[in-house]
């Protein structure tokens, strides 16, 4: 594409709310693309059997490589599994030059970890509106610390992250 087609579509993007919509959508179908040609290059580099299932999370693309034997893509407490999203992530705004939101999973590895999250969440809630004091979590990654956030809210209480990377963690208040 050239400057001037660019900033033609720019410009029919702000005219149309539903164009918009429809260009975001294409966007991250796009991300989802590229992350997966990024990913399936690297299974095929490391010589690793995985199927890449892509979707639209609402408002970010998600990638998802399930398969047998992955569990080295995970790593501890998914260190492994946010390194690989970073270098994907990346991968996607060297072709796009956009910043990207994409989410990837390994081996349901991160919903598996969202459901555990949600129940420590509730438990929290609970122990906040039983004790009228505030429940300080222990260290999350952020995307852990997101799923908790959202947990708190749909309560009806408020929570906050306090601290410093890596050491960051929610705070519910009661």
């Amino acid at each position: 594409m050239t400057d001037g087609m660019q900033n033609t579509e720019t410009a029919e993007e702000s005219v149309s709310p539903k164009s918009s919509a429809s260009e975001r959508l294409k966007a991250l179908e796009a991300e989802s693309d590229i992350a997966a040609d990024y990913l399936e290059e690297l299974l095929d580099i490391a010589d690793l059997d995985g199927d890449i299932d892509m979707d639209i999370d609402g408002d970010r693309a998600a990638v998802s490589i399930v398969g047998a034997e992955l569990n080295n893509l995970v790593g501890e407490n998914g260190k492994v599994l946010e390194a690989l999203q970073e270098l994907t992530r990346l991968a996607v705004y060297r072709e796009t030059g956009e910043r990207s939101r994409l989410m990837l999973d390994v081996s349901n590895y991160r919903a598996n970890r969202k459901a555990e999250l949600e129940e420590v969440g509730r438990k929290a809630v609970e122990e906040a509106k039983a004790t009228g004091t505030p429940v300080r979590l222990d260290p999350m990654t952020p995307f852990e610390r997101k799923v908790v956030h959202d947990v708190v809210a749909a309560a009806g209480l408020s929570s906050e992250s306090e601290g410093e990377e890596p050491r960051r963690r929610v705070v519910v208040q009661p």
